[in-house]
């Protein structure tokens, strides 16, 4: 004897409420290991970078943070980046924080940043550390130099 099985004209789909609520769930942000940097908010003067709360402008190596001097975009020259021919790994990517907004770095600065064989994405500081968060949590070798969101030239 042979049984008939019944069939669907419309396979049965999870349903995408569904999958949105599990994807809800999950928050990589909270999830990153404590030796990892993870900028978590920012202001127009300061980054706060796990749990702790950093004013002025900020350098980053994969996992190292430190002061930086230059307050002001006009101050961003190949002296003010010149600790990137010493660190090892060389990062693959630097990402510059202009503040609030976007500026095009000088010709010296990107052909300095270049010879050193890294790559230069010039961005305002918020999304600076976005991008850095995203690519550190990768495990990528990154660098940002950001200046203070409230930096406006």
């Amino acid at each position: 004897m042979r049984k008939e099985v019944p069939k669907h004209s419309n396979p049965v789909l999870p349903s995408l409420r569904r999958a949105f609520s599990l994807y809800d769930q999950i928050n990589l942000i909270d999830n990153v290991p404590e030796d990892q940097l993870r900028f978590q908010e920012f202001n127009d003067t300061s980054f706060t970078v796990n749990g702790v709360k950093y004013e002025g402008s900020l350098l980053c190596v994969g996992n190292l943070l430190m002061s930086w001097s230059p307050r002001k975009f006009s101050e961003i020259t190949t002296d003010s980046l010149s600790i990137f021919q010493t660190v090892r790994p060389i990062p693959e990517l630097l990402i510059v924080g202009c503040g609030r907004d976007i500026h095009p770095v000088t010709p010296e600065v990107r052909q300095f940043v270049k010879s050193l064989g890294m790559k230069l994405e010039t961005v305002d500081s918020r999304n600076a550390a976005s991008t850095y968060n995203i690519l550190n949590e990768e495990g990528r070798v990154v660098a940002a130099a950001l200046l203070p969101y409230g930096v406006t030239s």
